[in-house]
């Protein structure tokens, strides 16, 4: 891979605050600052990797057409991966007026929310608008550039975020929920919408986000395949009229095992299997090729600052 998404994960619980009585359904840290300090400790051993030539982070355009050329010229010797770096749950920025501070230090996209209300926003599991500190964040996210990640928005939020904020959004891994039911998943009006602003699509591999009526710790991977993806992915297809909304986001952070992943994903590469999948489907070489790494191409070098 020429390219990745890497995500800063480091999400507060604000249950401190007395204003939000309600329960977390996800690890996170007691409060913002130490959050913001978990998040800065990830960003230096991204640092480290970058000092080790491992990585290259990518923070423009630029940057961007100039690693995938190297990538593509140098066949002998593979150049280190490139990253673009993205923070899941926005807790880490304790204030929106640390967005300057985190743009310089690389941070290129942004999702409010995870699980639950965050300090900015209602995501998973949960539902409510945007805070006014939310509010307040995506002007900031508008002004510098800020790609905004709408993945783990509930509804309210989502769609406030949507009419509010006129930057570059993307959904990282989101399937749809016309196929699996449930607040993870996108609505057809969503993906219309997302469509609309040519936003970038990511699905999702979580077997639980594949497979309608899943129970988690009882249903057992083996009821579904990565066939099952090219479902997602063939119905935003359909909905757009093109290929060139749909990715691949997988979500297959390191943070679970093969107990929720489909049945034939045993390893990173099985997703080279959605391929020829697709291609029995009738997809030509050039729009498989898009799917995989051609639409997120167009879409970062267009939302990255030159």
């Amino acid at each position: 891979m020429a390219v990745c998404v890497a995500t800063l994960l480091a999400r507060s619980s604000p249950g401190h605050r007395p204003q939000n009585s309600y329960s977390r359904i996800d690890l996170e840290y007691a409060n913002q600052s130490i959050a913001h300090a978990m998040a800065k400790g990830q960003r230096a051993y991204y640092r480290q990797l970058e000092d080790q030539n491992e990585i290259c982070l990518i923070r423009t355009a630029g940057e961007l057409d100039t690693h995938w050329r190297r990538w593509q010229q140098n066949h002998s010797k593979r150049p280190p991966i490139g990253v673009i770096l993205s923070m899941e749950g926005a807790d880490p920025i304790v204030d929106p007026d640390q967005v300057d501070q985190w743009w310089d230090e690389g941070l290129r996209a942004v999702g409010p929310v995870h699980y639950g209300k965050s300090h900015y926003a209602a995501g998973t599991g949960a539902t409510g608008p945007l805070t006014e500190k939310g509010l307040k964040l995506l002007r900031c996210f508008e002004r510098v550039g800020m790609i905004l990640d709408v993945t783990h928005f509930c509804d309210e939020s989502f769609f406030l975020a949507m009419d509010y904020f006129g930057g570059a959004v993307l959904a990282s891994h989101h399937n749809c929920r016309r196929l699996v039911p449930g607040d993870r998943q996108l609505s057809d009006e969503q993906i219309k919408l997302l469509i609309e602003r040519d936003a970038i699509i990511g699905a999702a591999f979580d077997a639980w986000m594949l497979y309608p009526d899943w129970v988690h710790g009882k249903t057992s991977p083996t009821v579904v395949g990565i066939d099952a993806a090219a479902d997602h992915i063939d119905y935003i297809c359909q909905l757009a009229g093109s290929c060139r909304h749909c990715a691949i986001g997988t979500d297959l952070d390191g943070g679970f095992g093969n107990n929720q992943t489909p049945h034939d994903l045993r390893t990173i590469t099985d997703i080279q299997k959605l391929s020829t999948i697709l291609a029995d489907r009738g997809y030509s070489n050039a729009d498989i090729d898009a799917i995989f790494h051609g639409n997120w191409l167009r879409f970062f070098e267009n939302a990255l600052p030159s």
